[in-house]
């Protein structure tokens, strides 16, 4: 294939060892761990801003392990934030205790609800004190550049017109859409997903509960996340059923919220406002079945969207950015990267993918699928083996906090190129 610049000599290019686009989790883990390798690495990310509301909260337990190696844990704990040490919920027939982190042998044995976009800004201020990391917000990747077969870069655009970037190592960390993975031709195999999910808010009362809760009932169920000043709701409906909801009153949706969770009455009567409040997260699950082709890697949701089950989209995908961290730091520094290097992540993390990906497409089916066509779930007899017998809540809570073969930060670090905050 022709490079870009040749067809279009006028567009500037300029060259990094590293270009990444996609500034979610993924993205800013890898650009501050590549950064603090004495990797130059540039991130592209097409919004101006984190700030949007639809953000994965959960920062697990291995996540919380990653950033305490790189020394930042009480940096990160002045983020205001809440701590959930059990999984809980709440059914018609009373609570159900799904996992308990503290009984796990968990070196952080809780979950920290932090808004994504302040996750988001904790990371890359942190990649921004060191010299080779550059941040590029309202930059949006329309192409890939090409040299033969190999990806050697992209072209973006931002306010000021059509850029080239020439680099030795792309990659595609823009999320579940991502348009990089299909500029470079890269289908996901598509498993399903039973439901989708409404987001909005409920402000708080002062007599409300003060911990994150699932709310579950025949027909319904319902997330609710503390963000502290206001309750972030999460209601699931049947795949494609936002549509039939939306197609009458905002008041039917009010009125089920009222019914699942009589003590928000009060506020029910007028929240959400009206159904521009109201978001919709089309559920999908996919992965492919190649994460990479010569010059290209996709990590996280670019590689692999996760069911929202359990919360572990952001957790796979922090974990996927250590291990590529890891495995192509000294390859890219060295400058002899090779499409193997990139086969090694991949092959890396795809056992962990497959199983996480297995176990949510199984409680879609045996428990959530039944649930919302109203039919008595199969696998509600584990909800009650877990409601009876504390033991077996350590397994959900390893896998939820830890997940499979997790990943370690390896000493990379530059630290004579570290500059000040």
């Amino acid at each position: 294939m022709a490079n870009l610049s040749e067809l279009d000599p006028s567009v500037a290019t300029s060259t990094v060892t590293c270009c990444i686009a996609g500034c979610g989790p993924a993205g800013a883990m890898l650009g501050l761990l590549l950064a603090r390798a004495g990797v130059e690495v540039l991130v592209l990310e097409k919004h101006d801003d984190f700030f949007r509301d639809f953000r994965g909260d959960t920062v697990h337990p291995s996540t919380l392990e990653v950033i305490e190696e790189l020394g930042m844990l009480d940096r990160f704990a002045q983020i205001p934030q809440q701590h959930t040490a059990k999984l809980r919920a709440w059914t018609d027939g009373g609570t159900v205790e799904l996992a308990d982190f503290g009984s796990a042998g968990l070196r952080h044995p809780y979950i920290a609800f932090v808004p994504q976009w302040d996750l988001l800004d904790f990371l890359t201020d942190a990649a921004r004190e060191h010299p080779g990391f550059d941040l590029r917000l309202g930059a949006e990747v329309v192409d890939l550049r090409w040299q033969g077969t190999r990806v050697a870069g992209v072209r973006y655009r931002d306010r000021d017109g059509l850029h080239d970037v020439a680099a030795a190592l792309t990659v595609a960390a823009d999320g579940r859409d991502s348009d990089v993975r299909r500029l470079a031709r890269l289908e996901p195999v598509q498993y399903g997903a039973p439901m989708d999910v409404l987001w909005f808010r409920l402000s708080r009362s002062p007599s409300d509960p003060t911990e994150s809760v699932g709310r579950v009932s025949t027909g319904r169920f319902m997330a609710m996340i503390d963000r502290g000043s206001y309750w972030q709701i999460g209601y699931v409906v049947p795949k494609g059923g936002d549509s039939r909801l939306r197609a009458g009153s905002i008041d039917a949706l009010r009125a089920s919220v009222r019914e699942l969770v009589p003590s928000f009455a009060d506020r029910t009567e007028r929240e959400p406002g009206s159904w521009d409040d109201v978001k919709t997260l089309s559920v999908q699950v996919d992965r492919l079945r190649r994460w990479h082709r010569a010059g290209l890697l996709c990590i996280g949701d670019s590689a692999h969207a996760m069911s929202p089950i359990g919360g572990v989209g952001i957790n796979l995908a922090v974990q996927d950015a250590v291990a590529a961290a890891n495995l192509l730091a000294e390859p890219l520094r060295a400058g002899r990267l090779r499409e193997r290097d990139l086969a090694r992540v991949a092959w890396r993390r795809w056992l962990p993918t497959v199983l996480t990906q297995g176990l949510q497409r199984l409680v879609q089916r045996r428990l959530l699928a039944p649930l919302l066509e109203r039919r008595q779930p199969r696998g509600a007899r584990v909800l009650g083996a877990l409601a009876r017998v504390q033991a077996l809540r350590r397994v959900p809570a390893r896998l939820i906090g830890v997940g499979v073969l997790p990943e370690h930060v390896r000493s990379h670090a530059a630290p004579s190129r570290v500059r000040a905050p």
